[in-house]
């Protein structure tokens, strides 16, 4: 299929710059599959529109403030003058470094700017030294992998500012370190929050209990993969970024009873979509049950896009998505191409919020 199918126009005025006073304030658009129609609600609404046995799954990732600013340093070697000495230039310029995720203990894969002149090699200072990184390889798209050198975790909540994507045109806020996270946040290590999450209150929880539905938590620590731009035009070449995830004994043995039950299986954001379906074909792969998901620590490299055949998700709560991203590629093959990207137009002209600080859409009875 071709990336141009997934596009849409989106006025700017309805990208969310910030928060609501309240999380659970947004609106909330819901889509059947079934009959291929939607209504306007509130999320207020979201446990009275549980059935009653769904197992509601969410990511309890925590999101590191993974954004650094610093200051380029160190020597080049030019060639040797007349006198057969070597000449240096001393380097000093301001460098951002991003966090995509973490490979060792302090090594990190991480997105610089200017990327283009960090040579393997070269050195990075934050603060006034108490941090250093090394560049020790080079990626693609401005990826650079990082080698830290002093007390790297002390230094992101002195120096690290909160992650927001570059739709949001503001710097952050001292506020964006509480409202930036959901209220599931436990397992640090995401540089960037599980959306769908954010909407949930304590209160809300309470309502879906007395429903009589289930909270079901997994960790995938958001990184590239998650928002990183398909460069392609035929998406099936799309390469996926790897995002670590773990899902526990307790966890799979609840999704487990619920699939034999045959109740609906309900995740909260794209990355339990992505984390329980790769599970579930890891699970297949190894001879075990389709149903099943494998549990334990995993990597998810699977770019979900129509054609695929979900094993556990039955019902999706969901932001709304960039154009031409992974993510509505993602809801798309979930729901329909045509249906989604409908429901985008009416959600665009009822003047919906949208992204990571914007509405939401629960996505139920898909054929």
């Amino acid at each position: 299929m071709k990336l141009s199918e997934f596009d849409y126009s989106l006025p700017e005025e309805l990208i969310a710059q910030r928060p609501l006073e309240v999380r659970d304030a947004s609106r909330m658009l819901v889509v059947d599959g079934a009959t291929e129609s939607w209504e306007d609600r509130a999320f207020r609404e979201f446990p009275e529109l549980l059935g009653g046995g769904e197992l509601v799954v969410v990511n309890n990732a925590r999101v590191l403030p993974a954004r650094l600013f610093g200051c380029r340093k160190g020597v080049r070697a030019e060639p040797p003058g007349k006198q057969g000495r070597v000449r240096r230039e001393h380097l000093s310029a301001s460098i951002e470094v991003l966090l995509t995720r973490r490979v060792e203990v302090d090594v990190w894969d991480a997105l610089v700017r200017p990327g283009r002149k960090m040579r393997t090699g070269e050195r990075v200072v934050f603060g006034e030294g108490a941090l250093e990184a090394e560049v020790v390889g080079r990626g693609e798209y401005g990826v650079r992998r990082l080698r830290f050198m002093g007390d790297l975790e002390g230094a992101l909540e002195k120096l690290g500012h909160m992650p927001l994507p570059p739709y949001i045109h503001r710097a952050d806020e001292p506020a964006d370190r509480e409202r930036y996270q959901t209220i599931f946040a436990r397992k640090r290590g995401a540089v960037a929050a599980p959306t769908a999450g954010l909407h949930f209150t304590p209160q809300i929880l309470a309502r879906i209990a007395e429903r009589g539905a289930e909270i079901c938590e997994i960790t995938l620590h958001v990184g590239l993969g998650t928002f990183q731009p398909i460069h392609v035009e035929e998406i099936e070449a799309h390469q996926m970024h790897a995002e670590a995830y773990e899902i526990s004994e307790a966890a799979a043995r609840q999704i487990e009873t619920a699939r034999g039950a045959g109740r609906p299986i309900l995740a909260v954001g794209t990355t339990v979509v992505r984390a329980l379906e790769d599970a579930a074909r890891k699970a297949a792969n190894s001879g075990g049950d389709a149903t099943m998901v494998q549990a334990g620590a995993s990597e998810a490299g699977l770019f979900i896009r129509p054609g695929h055949r979900f094993r556990v998700v039955t019902q999706m709560l969901t932001n709304f998505h960039l154009p031409k991203s992974s993510l509505l590629v993602m809801v798309a093959a979930f729901a329909g191409r045509e249906l989604i990207l409908r429901a985008y137009e009416h959600a665009i002209a009822q003047r919906y919020r949208f992204y990571s600080y914007g509405d939401c859409m629960l996505i139920r009875q898909v054929r």
